[in-house]
């Protein structure tokens, strides 16, 4: 139940409500008294100044009871909540308006009435109650004096007992119930816009969550639907947050596809390394287990025949391994090229001579076509004779006896071209797009010596180079292989 976000916001939300209310009530109540307490004290600042003026309370060191009733008669018409009493300059009380028997106190308290006189500004000041053995009324208080004689005090208690259940009804029923309702319906009004205000912000969290989930069901296959709002231009770090998910999305799919694509070519590799290590194994390990068994009988010129085989399938071994090295090793993440100038033209050239003895050998005619001046490029040298050399080797391969491979150098405004051609067959369009894979072979019958690794290699090296090697496939008119390399800077 409480696992939706906006759930969690609204009863967070509506904790901190109840606890700012709670704090608000508790304030109101403290404060509410000590508020009207120091209303009433400001209205009736200078009431008992006023009647010492008019009056004289004391007569001979002895309480005018005529003029006290006086003052009592005024006051019950215009305030019947005003208690008076006058005490002498100890603060002992001589004489009150309180019933008899309700005057819990002999005596008050002088220092409030010393603060009251000297500072009538730092409001309220409260003092004795005498009605209560601890309680503490706001109050106006007069100094009664003879000349320059101190004979007692005027002191008038604001809120009698009347003034105070008064009071606590107006605080417990009408004030603090009103404050109280209008507390709770704001409470509520605020809660019921908090909760829907929340929804509709979270709503599109569900969204996004909704479409994790259904990307989880398809086990990451499906790429991931959202609503068009959700573009990662306009928006704000929600809406942001879904067009990340979508590219992450793109992403993972991509990722898994490419996962599930190397673990097919890596049981393929090992299926065809199997394969491909044990003919010459095989064939090597016949040979010599013949020569050891039937030395005897194994005449010299099949010995000599045997030890031929076995060696040459010892080099086809050899290169085999070497080239499934050197493959893995271009693929390393941490494979690094050494970039630097250096002549293409004579780079070709020399490729080209290499070949030339063993193309003969097969009655096939190895062309240059190369600029009189030399171009220089920008690469690693030693990788870009590995391409040419296995370029060059594979059309000699594929070329009938009697045919020619071509090694032209063409030159463009910011690269030079590189094309092998041959005469050979060629390949069709549906195994052009394989002829890069390893161990891929065009025709397996007639290259059983081949690895079927130089192309991958030549595909690796370019991608090393971020540069692209393409064919051009032409059923029974040859074969085209190019790259491009950019021009060396002086």
């Amino acid at each position: 139940m409480f696992s939706r976000i906006s759930t969690r916001l609204f009863i967070t939300q509506l904790c901190i409500l109840l606890t700012l209310s709670a704090i608000f009530i508790g304030l109101f109540v403290y404060t509410a008294p000590l508020f009207l307490q120091e209303l009433n004290q400001r209205l009736n600042l200078d009431l008992a100044d006023n009647i010492v003026k008019e009056k004289k309370m004391i007569l001979n060191n002895k309480v005018n009871q005529k003029a006290l009733k006086a003052v009592l008669n005024g006051m019950m018409l215009v305030n019947p909540s005003i208690e008076i009493y006058i005490t002498d300059p100890a603060g002992k009380i001589m004489a009150f308006s309180a019933p008899e028997g309700a005057v819990k106190r002999k005596q008050i308290s002088i220092e409030p009435i010393n603060e009251f006189i000297s500072s009538k500004t730092h409001l309220p000041v409260l003092g004795d109650d005498p009605r209560s053995t601890d309680g503490y009324k706001a109050f106006s208080v007069a100094p009664i004096k003879n000349g320059n004689n101190l004979e007692g005090y005027l002191y008038i208690v604001l809120g009698g007992e009347n003034y105070d259940s008064i009071f606590n009804f107006l605080e417990s029923s009408y004030l603090l119930r009103s404050w109280l309702a209008a507390i709770a319906i704001s409470l509520v009004i605020a809660s019921i816009l908090a909760y829907f205000l929340f929804r509709y912000i979270t709503r599109r969290v569900y969204i996004l969550s909704d479409a994790i989930e259904q990307f989880k069901k398809t086990d990451f296959t499906t790429p991931v639907s959202l609503p068009e709002r959700f573009d990662g231009i306009t928006g704000d770090e929600i809406d942001q947050l879904g067009s990340t998910l979508l590219q992450m999305s793109d992403r993972i799919i991509q990722q898994v596809k490419l996962l599930k694509h190397n673990d097919s070519s890596r049981r393929e590799l090992i299926a065809n390394v199997s394969h491909d290590l044990r003919t010459p194994l095989a064939s090597l390990q016949g040979y010599l287990e013949t020569l050891l068994l039937k030395k005897e009988i194994v005449s010299d010129d099949e010995a000599q025949e045997y030890i031929k085989t076995a060696f040459e399938n010892s080099q086809r071994l050899q290169k085999l391994i070497s080239e499934l090295f050197e493959l893995a090793s271009l693929e390393n993440n941490d494979a690094t090229l050494h970039f630097e100038a250096f002549s293409m033209s004579e780079l070709a050239q020399d490729v080209s001579q290499k070949f030339k003895l063993h193309a003969k050998n097969k009655d096939i005619t190895i062309e240059t076509k190369i600029p009189e001046k030399p171009v220089f490029v920008s690469a690693d040298i030693g990788l870009i004779q590995r391409v040419l050399e296995n370029l060059i080797d594979n059309a000699i391969k594929y070329t009938p006896t009697g045919g020619t491979v071509e090694v032209i150098l063409g030159t463009g405004e910011s690269s030079v071209a590189t094309l092998i051609r041959d005469s050979g067959q060629g390949i069709s369009d549906d195994e052009a797009q394989f002829i890069f894979d390893r161990f891929y072979r065009v025709e397996k019958h007639r290259d059983e010596d081949g690895s079927g690794l130089g192309l991958a290699i030549v595909k690796r090296i370019m991608q090393l180079h971020n540069r692209s090697i393409s064919v051009s496939p032409a059923p029974d008119k040859g074969t085209v292989f190019s790259f491009d390399l950019p021009y060396a800077t002086f």
